[in-house]
């Protein structure tokens, strides 16, 4: 809302003082324009309201972006005035020597202007990430908290549920995916076996969602190539860098990024973190599917998929009854729920 306010007085502060400059006699506005003073209007707002049009057009600005630019500018700037000022005794000798010493002053003179800002703005473009510690702003605000990018692996991608969670809104940072783990994806999909080709093209359809959301910063990175190490090393090298989050799926990758001090976020744990809690004692109304692997063992299953083991449950297979909760077992893998059928009478 604060923008739109100030877009609103831009635009009239723009028309009043550029209508101020061209129907005002005593402006000291140039003769052409004193003779065509509405042509000359509209083609100023026009060219002042671009402005504008340029800053709606591309609503998502990143700071390190400008900030290369106009360190690259600055830079090419210096550049050329430290070259005219070091090339300036050569100069004076060839004036001295040939009538065309100040034609060839001046062409390389213009040469430098056109050729060192745009060499400038494009090294520092390019190699923004390694630039990025030099501008306090943008080093501040990557290490306030939640505000870390997260570095998607292979199995992250192929799981899916990172689109549905954000979706929800309940995530609003940057995602990397590793040009490693893009080939690696990549290759799952290109696989012989039916079910490894279905999972590497889910993987792909998911970050094509993800880079099609507008809500989704999402950048491929691409790092130099190191075929000494493993992929599981390389991405826990990423995010040591970048001060990112893992986010997978892979229970040895989680225990290594986490003995190395990498933050890890595995949607295991998020989706059991969101399942319901039952303690001991409660009573679980349940439809036993099929029996268990123990003796007298009775299997069913929780809306979300969470697996109940029921004490002596085999002979009511197919039935739907009251169990009573005896213990939880859950960690990365999954949860599970072992109960005793609920005996009314004992109650």
């Amino acid at each position: 809302m604060l923008l739109l306010i100030i877009r609103a007085i831009y635009i009239l502060v723009c028309v009043s003082a550029i209508a101020t400059f061209a129907f005002n006699q005593n402006s000291g506005a140039p003769a052409i324009v004193e003779a065509h003073p509405v042509l000359s209007f509209l083609i100023m707002l026009v060219m002042v309201l671009s402005f504008l049009v340029v800053d709606i057009l591309i609503p998502r600005k990143r700071v390190e972006v400008i900030s290369a630019v106009y360190f690259g500018l600055l830079i090419g700037a210096l550049l050329t005035y430290l070259l005219n000022l070091s090339l300036a005794p050569l100069f004076a000798m060839l004036e001295s020597m040939h009538a065309e010493g100040a034609a060839f002053r001046g062409v390389v003179a213009l040469m430098a202007v056109l050729v060192l800002p745009y060499v400038c703005i494009a090294f520092l473009l390019q190699t923004k990430d390694q630039f990025r510690f030099v501008i306090p702003y943008v080093e501040f605000s990557r290490e306030l908290k939640g505000g870390r990018p997260m570095v998607l692996d292979s199995s992250a991608l192929i799981d899916g549920r990172i689109a549905d969670v954000i979706d929800t809104n309940v995530i609003d940072t940057q995602f990397i995916v590793p040009g490693f783990i893009l080939q690696e994806v990549q290759d799952i999909a290109d696989s012989q076996d039916k079910i490894r080709k279905s999972r590497g093209r889910r993987g792909l359809d998911i970050l094509k969602r993800l880079q099609q959301d507008p809500k989704v910063e999402i950048k491929v990175h691409e790092a130099i190539e190191d075929r000494e190490k493993t992929v599981d090393q390389k991405l826990v090298d990423l995010c040591k860098e970048i001060s990112g989050r893992l986010v997978t799926n892979d229970v040895n990758l989680n225990k290594l990024a986490g003995v190395q001090g990498i933050d890890v976020v595995n949607f295991n744990d998020v989706a059991n973190a969101l399942k319901p809690k039952f303690i001991p004692g409660e009573h679980i109304r349940i439809k036993i599917m099929k029996e268990g692997e123990g003796q007298g063992q009775g299997i069913g299953y929780l809306d979300d998929g969470t697996m109940v083991v029921v004490e002596n449950g085999t002979q009511e297979i197919g039935k739907e009854v009251d169990t009573i909760v005896t213990s939880v077992l859950q960690n990365s893998a999954g949860r599970m729920i072992f109960s005793k059928l609920f005996d009314s009478r004992a109650s």
